[in-house]
C-alpha cells in the first residue's frame, strides 16, 4: 500500500524519477521512447510486472503495436499514472475508450480495464459504433459482457409486453397529445413492423394468444371507426370526415402488412368482404362523385392489400366468398381507373392517381384470383369484363381469358380419361 501511495505522486513524463523506458513500436516504423516508472508499471499491470521480473528488460521495455491502435497505447501509459478514482474521467469518447480497453487487456491492466468498461456501460454509443463495440468486447472476456447489457436478448415475457403496448398504442384512435401529433402513432407502426422481422423470439411472441387477441381487438376497434366514419359521410361535411376516415385506412392499411405476418390477415379479409357492399354505396353516392379522390384512392390501394392475399393463397377463403370479393371491387376499380385517368390528362397537377406498381399489383392478383374460382364463376366474370366498354385498358384480363378457353376445350377430354383410366385400372385389379 506504501508503494502504491508513493508512485500515485509520480507524474507522467517525470524525467527526474524515471528510471526506464518504454519503447512503442508500429509496423510502419514509427516509435516514441516514453520516460516511465518501473514502481507505476508493476503496480498497474501484471504485463509489465512480469516484463520487469527479467533482469535484462530494466532499462527498456519495447511493444510492438499498430498503426490503428498506437494512440490507445500512449492513452493508457498515461492512464497508469492516474489515481484509480479519477480514471472515469478521463476518457473522452467511444472510440478512445473501446481502444483503450482493449490495450488493457492485453497488457493486464485491472484498474483501467475495469474503468474503461464503467464508461462504456454507461455512455451512450452512436448507431456507427455499436457495430465495432460489439466485435471487441465479444473478444474479451466474461469482465466485459456488462458492456453489451443493452443489446443482450431480451426474455419472452418482457418482448410480449412490449409487444402489446405497441400494438395497443399504434391502433389507438384518440389523438396524440401536441406538439407530437400523428408521429408517436405513426413511430410505433414503424417499429411493430420492423420487430415482425426475421426472429425467433418475436415469432414466439406474436403466436402467443393474448398478443393475437391485443392485435384482433385492435384491428376490429379500427373497423369500428372507419364504419361510423364513412356512414356519416353527407355533402356537407365531406372533407371534415374525409380526413378521419383516410387515418383510419392507413391504419387498416399499416394492420394488413403486420396481419400477414402473423397469420391473422384472415380475420381481415373477411371483414373487409363483409363491409365492402356498403362502402361503396356511400362511395358511390352521387353527392360524393366528383369528391374525395384521396380517399377512394386509398380504398382501392387497401383492397390491392385483400386481393394480394386472397389471389395468391395467403389467405383461403370459400369460393363464394372470392366471387363476392370480385363481384363487388371489380367494377368499381374499372370504373375509376379511366376516371382517374382522365383527370390527370387534364390537369398535370391532380395529385391522386394510381400508380403502376399499384396497376400491376390488382391486376395480377384478380387474374390469379378469377383462375381459382370454379368455371362457371370465372365464365361469368370473364362475360361481364368483356361487355364492359373499358375492358380493355384496365384490367386486362386476357391472360385469365386465354386460360379458361383452354380449360374449357379441354375439361371434357380430361375427365373423360381420367374415367377411362379408372376403368383399366378396376379392370386389371380383377
Amino acid at each position: 500500500m506504501d508503494e502504491q501511495s508513493g508512485s500515485d505522486s509520480i507524474q507522467f513524463g517525470d524525467q527526474l524519477k524515471s528510471d526506464i523506458h518504454v519503447r512503442l513500436k508500429n509496423n510502419k516504423g514509427r516509435q516514441e521512447l516514453f520516460r516511465s516508472h518501473s514502481s507505476i508499471l508493476k503496480n498497474k499491470s501484471t504485463y509489465f510486472a512480469d516484463k520487469l521480473s527479467d533482469q535484462s528488460s530494466h532499462s527498456c521495455l519495447e511493444i510492438q503495436c499498430t498503426e490503428l491502435d498506437y494512440d490507445h497505447y500512449v492513452k493508457l501509459l498515461k492512464c497508469l499514472y492516474l489515481p484509480t478514482n479519477s480514471l472515469l474521467d478521463s476518457w473522452d469518447s467511444v472510440k478512445s475508450a473501446l481502444g483503450v480497453l482493449e490495450v488493457a487487456k492485453k497488457l493486464h491492466c485491472e484498474s483501467i480495464f475495469e474503468s474503461c468498461v464503467e464508461y462504456l456501460e454507461a455512455v451512450p454509443w452512436e448507431d456507427s459504433e455499436e457495430d465495432n463495440i460489439v466485435r471487441v468486447v465479444s473478444k474479451l472476456g466474461p469482465t466485459a459482457m456488462p458492456i453489451l447489457a443493452r443489446i443482450q436478448p431480451v426474455e419472452l415475457g418482457p418482448i410480449k409486453n412490449v409487444f402489446i403496448s405497441a400494438i395497443r398504442f399504434a391502433t389507438s384512435l384518440d389523438s396524440p397529445f401536441p406538439p407530437f401529433g400523428d408521429e408517436l402513432k405513426t413511430s410505433a407502426q414503424e417499429q411493430v413492423e420492423y420487430m415482425l422481422g426475421d426472429d425467433e423470439d418475436m415469432h414466439l411472441a406474436t403466436s402467443d394468444n393474448e398478443v393475437k387477441t391485443e392485435t384482433q381487438i385492435g384491428l376490429f376497434k379500427t373497423f369500428s371507426f372507419f364504419e361510423k366514419e364513412l356512414s356519416s359521410i353527407s355533402e356537407s361535411n365531406a372533407s371534415f370526415c374525409s380526413s378521419k376516415i383516410l387515418q383510419s385506412l392507413s391504419d387498416l392499411e399499416w394492420l394488413c402488412n403486420i396481419l400477414l405476418k402473423m397469420g391473422l390477415m384472415t380475420d381481415f379479409v373477411s371483414k373487409w368482404i363483409e363491409i365492402s357492399e356498403n362502402i361503396l354505396r356511400i362511395i358511390d353516392d352521387k353527392k360524393i362523385e366528383n369528391k374525395m379522390w384521396d380517399l377512394k384512392v386509398k380504398l382501392i390501394e387497401v383492397t390491392s392489400k385483400v386481393l394480394d392475399a386472397v389471389g395468391y393463397g395467403n389467405v383461403i377463403i370459400p369460393a363464394p366468398q372470392r366471387v363476392q370479393l370480385l363481384k363487388s371491387w371489380l367494377p368499381f376499380i374499372r370504373k375509376l381507373k379511366p376516371v382517374l385517368d382522365l383527370m390527370i390528362k387534364n390537369d398535370k397537377e391532380f395529385p391522386y392517381k394510381m400508380d403502376d406498381d399499384l396497376c400491376q399489383s390488382i391486376e395480377g392478383a384478380i387474374v390469379s384470383l378469377v383462375l381459382a374460382l370454379p368455371s362457371d364463376d370465372q365464365a361469368e366474370i370473364l362475360a361481364d369484363w368483356m361487355n364492359a366498354e373499358q375492358q380493355v385498358r384496365y384490367p386486362d384480363l386476357s391472360e385469365a381469358f386465354e386460360l379458361w378457353c383452354f380449360r374449357t376445350k379441354s375439361a371434357k377430354r380430361r375427365l373423360v380419361g381420367g374415367l377411362d383410366n379408372k376403368i383399366d385400372n378396376a379392370t386389371v385389379s380383377l
